[in-house]
């Protein structure tokens, strides 16, 4: 669909609730995410095996160090020997130094390999986002569908290009730790691993109610972030009804939540150091009190002894980093659950195994007592019957909440019906590669939709190919050639942000033009004239005589007047088609189409008279 994107019809009136849970309570591991994400590392099993052995030769290095420090107190406290000494220092200083290159390397290694994989699953997530249903886009707020591309990759990115290694790094360390304090003494070994036990245990009452503290976090900065985020972007009509101090009580209210649930969090995490460094205190006293006797006793070296108490340090320092990691581990699972339910997703709308491409269409369409439903058991469409003949114009006319966008929506493909069927030339719409499909098909809205980057490249979005003379010849045809010269640097004015930049009936008639390009063999006009003013409706007009001109065109319009130079117009009530004909037929009928333009003349709006000719009631050029 080249000439517009998005649109606002049926599924937000039915539902807007979504159906992904924004925050979860995530888990210290979670193995369906690890094996799910498994394969992405696959292709870098060379350097993660690298990453692996550097990780060896740091951990090694360094955790070595205390063992030499103990034999050179031995060495120089029983026999003076200089010459050794120089030979330890020697090794401790060699440790060192690999120490330092395997952790540079293995730090390379990680953040290219994260990096690498964090860049593929953005490009798979983005691709995937892009092929999801509409109705899939109805039911989930825009900045949900962000944040799982944007927060939750992040909070990934965060234990990919550096958590996994550290983490490793510290498992590798404990093992090493207690190797060596067993290579020293078993007995003191044991003794002073003694308080582990009481570690873990006060660690795992901690993590039950830091779980559920750091999901309130959670939950309270998602809520600050929606609350902000709405009170931005209705900041016109927050200012135009004076609603700021109200809305300052609101989200003071919201913020205060936040408020309390970090500071509980941060209580909980400020409880938790201590009890480490309590651990580490106890377990040092009875290095000291146990380790000295044995000295005394001819038992134990006073190397092994000073090695023990530096090992007890060593011990309790991958815990620390634990413990500090285990909100980046909690946060990276949930976030990695939350992409892999975006993976998970199926699109809505799929081309059928046996789908086929049309190398080209007439333009024929025909519903065949088609019934449609945004959700199970609440039909919008009811059995309707429709044939639109190829180069046909129909309008489609009816009061608010009538089916008419749902009507195009289905011939876009933006859903399936429900039953019935919907062809194309003769073909089930269903049966059509939805590829083959667009490509001969456009869309006009009534907010057209414009694009970051120049105005050349707006309207050649649906024909990358096109050449500088076709996107002139295409905006010439519309009459948007002049108006795009005016501007500050023609063809090449950068287009801000959904076009803000340009007035409502600039970026129609780009809209327009950009429709004309992409020369679809089906057109559809949602209400593409509706919020112009008069000398742009005009404008707008005489683009769209050149626009109908020889295709298939389905035109929605509460302003009846719009409808004048449709083939056909078609009348829907309630899903239903009620009337069909022509502008006089329709009236002399007396039903609602009469009705309708009965109802626009009173007030004052632009309507047609029997003869066709249009009569210019005083008043606004709007229909409600």
């Amino acid at each position: 669909m080249w000439a517009g994107a998005g649109h606002g019809h049926g599924p937000a009136a039915v539902f807007r609730r979504g159906t992904w849970e924004e925050e979860g309570e995530g888990r210290i591991y979670d193995h369906t995410v690890v094996r799910r994400f498994l394969p992405y590392l696959r292709p870098y099993r060379g350097r993660l095996a690298l990453a692996l052995a550097a990780v060896l030769a740091s951990a090694g290095a360094s955790y070595a160090q205390p063992w030499l420090v103990g034999r050179a107190v031995d060495r120089f406290v029983a026999g003076r020997d200089m010459a050794g000494l120089l030979v330890i220092a020697g090794l401790l200083a060699g440790l060192a130094v690999v120490a330092w290159a395997a952790q540079t390397v293995q730090q390379l290694v990680t953040a290219g390999v994260g990096h690498s994989v964090l860049y593929t699953l953005r490009t798979q997530l983005f691709d995937h986002i892009q092929r999801l249903s509409v109705g899939f886009m109805d039911r989930n707020e825009v900045g949900r569908v962000m944040s799982r591309v944007q927060n939750d990759v992040a909070a990934l990115q965060e234990l990919i290009t550096g958590g996994v290694i550290v983490i490793m790094s510290d498992m590798l360390g404990l093992g090493l730790v207690v190797f060596f304090l067993i290579y020293q003494d078993v007995l003191l070994a044991l003794v002073t691993l003694a308080v582990v036990p009481a570690l873990v245990l006060g660690m795992l009452l901690w993590q039950a109610r830091a779980r559920r503290a750091f999901l309130r976090v959670r939950e309270a900065v998602a809520i600050v972030n929606a609350s902000l985020q709405e009170n931005v972007s209705g900041v016109r009509a927050i200012q135009s009804l004076t609603r700021e101090e109200e809305n300052l009580r609101r989200f003071d209210r919201v913020n205060a939540d936040n408020l309390t649930a970090n500071v509980e969090a941060g209580r909980l995490t400020a409880t938790v150091m201590p009890l480490v460094e309590l651990a580490v205190a106890v377990a040092t006293a009875l290095v000291i009190i146990f380790g000295g006797m044995r000295v005394m006793q001819g038992e134990l070296g006073v190397g092994a002894f000073i090695a023990f108490a530096l090992y007890i340090q060593r011990f309790f320092d991958p815990i620390r980093n634990l413990v500090m990691q285990y909100t980046q581990l909690q946060r990276a699972m949930a976030a990695g659950a939350r992409i892999l339910e975006v993976l998970d997703t199926e699109p809505e709308v799929q081309d059928a195994p046996d789908a086929i491409d049309l190398p080209d269409i007439r333009g024929e369409v025909e519903f065949q007592h088609v019934h449609f439903s945004y959700v199970p058991g609440v039909e919008v469409l009811h059995d309707i019957d429709l044939r639109v003949r190829p180069g046909e114009t129909v309008a489609i006319v009816g009061p608010t909440g009538a089916g008419k966008s749902t009507l195009v929506a289905l011939v876009a493909r933006f859903y399936d019906v429900t039953s019935g069927r919907l062809l194309i030339d003769g073909v089930d719409i269903r049966r059509i590669r939805r590829s083959s499909l667009t490509r001969r098909l456009g869309m006009v809205l009534q907010d057209p939709f414009l694009f970051s980057g120049t105005v050349r490249e707006n309207i050649r979005y649906g024909r990358p190919e096109a050449s500088d003379e076709e996107v002139e010849a295409a905006a010439r045809a519309v009459g948007a050639h002049e108006l795009i010269l005016r501007l500050p640097q023609g063809y090449e004015t950068p287009v801000r942000e959904r076009g803000q930049n340009l007035s409502l009936g600039q970026r129609q008639l780009i809209s327009f033009a950009r429709a004309v390009l992409a020369d679809p063999r089906i057109l559809i006009l949602d209400e593409a004239t509706a919020s112009v003013d008069p000398v742009t409706e005009r404008l707008l007009k005489r683009a769209l005589s050149r626009l109908l001109e020889g295709r298939t065109a389905f035109v929605i319009a509460h302003r009846l007047a719009t409808v004048r130079a449709a083939d056909r117009i078609v009348v829907l009530d309630g899903g239903r088609v009620v009337e069909e004909g022509r502008h006089a037929d329709l009236l002399a009928r007396g039903g609602l189409y009469a009705r309708l333009h009965q109802m626009a003349y009173a007030q004052g709006l632009p309507v047609l008279p029997e003869d066709g000719r249009r009569e210019e009631a005083p008043g606004p050029l709007s229909v409600p």
